[in-house]
């Protein structure tokens, strides 16, 4: 066992752990069992070797213009500065995560969150250079892991590194089913079925129509969520505490962001008002808001979807993939549980926009105390996007099947067809033809033949896809 100590008292950790005491206490004041994002995780290791490659840039700076042994900072040896950079790649590479004991939910705007991986780095460097874990007289959590950084400019902006990246990959997601869901419009062009209004039987229309509705929903999501960059690369990294930049070199804040936009591969931008940046998270409101829209688009599609596969309108025009069984003791009945999965996710998405709203509006003064539930919350909401999207494109679009003989019976049945025929016959004579085939059970063209009042021929021209489907009608048409 090892003794570590802080201003609060000690405590006993095993010799062979990289987490230290603050991890442990904030363990023990948070007693919580979920887990942190690794995405924020391997973001935080990128961000920590900026600024140890900009540290050592400042060391190199300052060699050249002054004599370092009369200043009054004390810089590091090379070797210790070549130790924090080789653990900080690995954090980055996302190793030790096992040795990240600080739940998602906690207190403290992420001091635990920074002391966590300040204690697995400073470790991991004694490790290298031939230490045992817990010799801070060699190398220090604050004094050398964290040095010219504060809590306060770190987890943001590896926050908004972690998010960036996910929205790259959600992006991606969205197009993959937007190009599924478009091959369905493409396979379905004119298969007829019958529109629904307020759940009632309403006019022809087409599942090439219902799929573009969907493809273009997922379009406009694409668009909002390439323009969520704009909103969330800005970062408050060098501006310390409050974003004053207090007791940081100038050459740090100056250097800091071009390393991390080079290590992390992101266009990320230094805030021209660092204070703002640090005190106010509006930018996640506004992200999180486009992250909602493309959750309602999912779960009005997959409801749509439910609905029309159901035996509640059997005979079905569309079947979904079986997917599992879908009972203990019913047998053979299967459930549509990747609608299901989609709207519970959904529902999800939407208790974390409520929260990270309210906790976003919870900033007071300089800083928002409340940043690692609201990094918790985007991250998660973005991952389950990505987790729908994939499972939609996979297990739900990929083999669904629309039965256009099904849909077309539906559609010459339903008295709303004769709608289509108004501006041929009038409104009167349509809804004689409706009345029979409501009252007698019949289809558009028996009831036509019972009442005679267009020729068969006219009748099935005027119920062709194309007329149907054609935007109104001109004068031309009659």
């Amino acid at each position: 066992m090892r003794i570590e100590k802080d201003f609060l008292g000690n405590v006993s950790l095993q010799d062979d752990v990289l987490y230290g005491i603050h991890s442990v206490r904030a363990k023990e004041n948070f007693p919580d069992e979920s887990l942190f994002h690794k995405e924020w995780y391997k973001a935080i290791g990128m961000t920590k070797l900026a600024c140890y490659n900009t540290y050592k840039k400042f060391k190199i700076a300052a060699k050249a213009n002054y004599d370092i042994a009369k200043l009054p900072i004390q810089f590091f040896d090379d070797e210790i500065i070549d130790a924090l950079i080789k653990a900080a790649h690995e954090i980055a590479d996302g190793e030790y995560f096992n040795q990240f004991i600080v739940p998602a939910i906690q207190g403290g705007a992420g001091t635990s969150i920074n002391m966590n991986v300040n204690e697995i780095i400073t470790n991991l460097a004694l490790i290298s250079m031939g230490y045992k874990p817990g010799n801070y007289s060699v190398i220090d959590p604050i004094e050398h892991a964290n040095i010219y950084q504060s809590t306060n400019d770190v987890i943001p902006s590896s926050l908004k590194i972690a998010v960036i990246k996910l929205l790259n990959k959600l992006e991606e997601s969205i197009n993959r089913l937007r190009f599924k869901i478009e091959e369905i419009e493409k396979k379905n062009r004119d298969t007829l079925r019958l529109a629904y209004t307020q759940m009632q039987e309403a006019v022809p229309s087409s599942y090439a129509m219902l799929f573009s509705s969907y493809n273009d929903t997922l379009s406009r999501d694409w668009w909002r969520v390439s323009k969520c960059f704009e909103r969330i690369k800005v970062v408050n990294i060098g501006g310390s505490a409050v974003g004053t930049g207090i007791a940081v070199p100038r050459f740090f804040i100056m250097e800091i962001v071009p390393e991390l936009q080079a290590i992390s591969n992101q266009p990320i931008a230094r805030a021209d008002n660092l204070s703002d940046a640090t005190g106010n998270l509006d930018s996640f409101v506004e992200v999180h808001g486009i992250l909602k829209a493309h959750a309602v688009n999912l779960e009005k599609m997959v409801n749509d979807i439910r609905l029309l596969s159901s035996d509640l309108v059997a005979p079905n025009d569309i079947v979904i993939p079986k997917r599992q069984v879908g009972s203990s003791i019913m047998p053979g009945k299967v459930n549509p549980v990747i609608p299901e999965f989609v709207i519970s996710l959904a529902h999800k998405i939407y208790s974390n926009d409520s929260l990270i709203t309210s906790l976003a509006s919870q900033a007071c003064l300089d800083l928002n105390a409340y940043l690692p539930s609201i990094g918790n919350a985007i991250i998660e909401s973005i991952k389950l996007l990505m987790a729908a999207n994939e499972s939609l494109t996979n297990n739900l679009f990929n083999n669904i099947q629309i039965n256009s003989r099904v849909a077309l019976d539906k559609l010459y049945k339903s008295p709303t067809i004769s709608t289509a025929l108004s501006p041929y016959i009038g409104y009167n004579k349509a809804a004689e033809i409706a009345k029979m085939m409501k009252s007698d059970s019949l289809d558009i063209f028996q009831a036509n033949e019972k009442l005679n009042i267009l020729s068969d021929e006219k009748l099935k021209n005027l119920l062709q896809p194309h007329k149907l489907l054609q935007l109104g009608f001109s004068l031309k048409d009659l």
